[in-house]
C-alpha cells in the first residue's frame, strides 16, 4: 500500500452533499469535518454586492429564475431568506480557515470588485483565487501579492510567458489528467498541483499517490479519514 502524503484537503463549495453549498452552515460542516479550506463561488449582485453563488441565477439551488445580476442584495437575502451568504459574511464566519475564491465569468471590475472586499475584510493573506488564465491575469493585475491557483484543463504545459505573467503557486487540474508524470513536471517547475473534484477514496488515493498536492472534493470528511487512518 502506498503510504498516505500530507495534502490539503479543500472542500468544494462547503459540505454540499450535507448542507446546501456555498452556504454560511456549509462552510462551517466543511471545517467542522476536517477542511483545511474551503473553496467558494462568487459573484456580483445588481448593486455590487460580492456574494457566494455558483451560477447566474438563483433557480438550481433557491428556486427563482431570476439572473443575479438582476437583484440587488437585499432582493437576494429576501428571496433566499437569507440564504446566500455575501462574501464578507463568509469570511467573517470562517474564521482563520483558508478560503479558494472561484470567479466564473469575472470581468476586471468584478475581480477589482472582489479583491477589495478581501482586502479590507483583512483576509487578503488567507485566500486564494482559482480560475482559468484570463480570470487570473485580472486577479494579478487587481493585487500583485494573491495567491493563485491557475485552471488548466489540458496536459500541454502553460506557456512560459503566461506563468510569469500570472505566476501561480498551483495548477488545478481536473482530476482524471494528474499523473505521478505530469505532478513530477509541475513540480520541477517549482509549482504546487491542485485536483478537482475527486469524491471516492479509490481517486483520492490514487492522486495522492501520484503527487498531488491539494484535493478540492465534495466529500471532505472522505479525504480527512484518509489523512488521518
Amino acid at each position: 500500500m502506498v503510504p498516505m502524503r500530507t495534502v490539503t484537503a479543500v472542500a468544494h463549495r462547503g459540505d454540499p452533499y450535507r448542507v446546501r453549498e456555498n452556504t454560511l452552515p456549509s462552510l462551517r460542516s466543511a471545517l467542522e469535518r476536517g477542511a483545511d479550506a474551503v473553496e467558494v463561488d462568487v459573484r456580483l449582485t445588481r448593486d455590487r454586492v460580492p456574494v457566494l453563488l455558483h451560477d447566474a441565477t438563483l433557480d438550481r439551488l433557491w428556486k427563482h429564475d431570476r439572473p443575479l445580476s438582476a437583484l440587488s442584495a437585499d432582493e437576494v437575502r429576501g428571496l433566499t431568506e437569507g440564504g446566500v451568504p455575501t462574501l464578507a459574511e463568509a469570511l467573517e464566519q470562517t474564521g482563520d480557515a483558508r478560503i479558494m475564491v472561484d470567479l466564473p465569468g469575472a470581468d476586471t471590475r468584478t475581480v477589482r470588485t472582489v479583491v477589495g472586499v478581501i482586502a479590507d475584510c483583512g483576509a487578503a493573506e488567507r485566500v486564494y483565487y482559482c480560475a482559468g488564465a484570463g480570470t487570473m491575469l485580472k486577479v494579478r493585475a487587481a493585487d500583485p501579492a494573491a495567491e493563485i491557483a491557475l485552471t488548466w484543463t489540458t496536459l500541454a504545459p502553460p506557456r512560459p510567458a503566461l506563468l510569469a505573467a500570472i505566476g501561480p503557486r498551483w495548477l488545478n487540474y481536473r482530476f482524471p489528467l494528474v499523473t505521478p508524470d505530469l505532478t513530477a513536471r509541475v513540480h520541477r517547475d517549482g509549482l504546487l498541483v491542485s485536483a478537482w473534484t475527486p469524491d471516492t477514496k479509490r481517486s483520492m488515493r490514487r492522486l495522492i499517490a501520484a503527487g498531488a498536492d491539494s484535493l478540492t472534493t465534495n466529500r471532505v470528511d472522505v479525504l480527512a479519514g484518509l489523512r488521518g487512518a
